[in-house]
């Protein structure tokens, strides 16, 4: 992985990220945001993967349903945000959109990307710090503005 810092104002850096063969996206990406203590991001991506694992998130079994793509993909749109988490360290959620060879598409939450060739991360950190807590009732980690 490579990265760039290509502004800073007030505050708010902006990062580009390009992850190199090979790697897995979503560790790389949670790796860098706590080497760089991003508590509050958004990003965008674009690249492929030679697989990649997203889930859609089931309310009723509070769990994530896996959809595995054991092919070559085209990372079509990624886009998510960065949070502190319960315990305080970054906690990166990634919506994408990949794409086939016959041209359809799979999509959902991130779970996992093995890089082929690249991934390309524009990173935009606010200033303040998010938290991302747990909602036991859903299972699920959201942000929480209250927190």
């Amino acid at each position: 992985m490579k990265s760039q810092l290509v502004n800073e104002v007030s505050g708010q850096r902006t990062f580009v990220v390009v992850l190199d063969l090979g790697e897995e996206a979503f560790a790389g990406l949670t790796g860098f945001a706590v080497d760089h203590k991003i508590g509050s991001a958004s990003l965008t991506a674009i690249g492929a993967f030679e697989r990649a694992t997203v889930g859609w998130f089931d309310l009723k079994a509070k769990t994530y349903r896996k959809i595995p793509i054991d092919e070559q993909c085209e990372v079509l749109s990624a886009i998510g945000d960065i949070a502190l988490g319960d315990d305080g360290k970054p906690s990166v959620h990634v919506h994408a959109v990949l794409g086939l060879s016959d041209g359809t598409t799979r999509g959902g939450h991130l779970l996992e990307g093995i890089v082929r060739p690249t991934l390309e991360v524009t990173l935009v950190e606010a200033p303040g710090h998010l938290r991302r807590s747990k909602r036991p009732e859903l299972g699920v980690a959201l942000i929480n503005l209250d927190a």
